[in-house]
């Protein structure tokens, strides 16, 4: 599996979303399970994925699927 598609993974899980639902559309609270309460489930999902901690300032800044592969990669994820 690469890492786009854990990525993908992730967030459709975290959130229970399609995979039509991912990409440039999809931002915090474009959708009802990206709620507060949703976006730390994402936040632990990707955690867990890529073995990362990530720092507050980048969980409080991941407000969409593609500023969120920014901010993973600055963890050493290739994508």
């Amino acid at each position: 599996m690469t890492n786009l598609e854990k990525y993908n993974k992730a967030f459709m899980t975290a959130l229970t979303i399609e995979v039509s639902q991912l990409g440039k559309d999809l931002l915090y609270n474009s959708v009802a399970s990206w709620d507060s309460i949703g976006h730390m489930t994402l936040i632990a999902a990707l955690e867990d994925e890529f073995d990362i901690l990530m720092e507050m300032e980048d969980i409080l800044e991941f407000d969409s699927y593609e500023n969120g592969l920014k901010l993973v990669a600055k963890y050493e994820v290739k994508f």
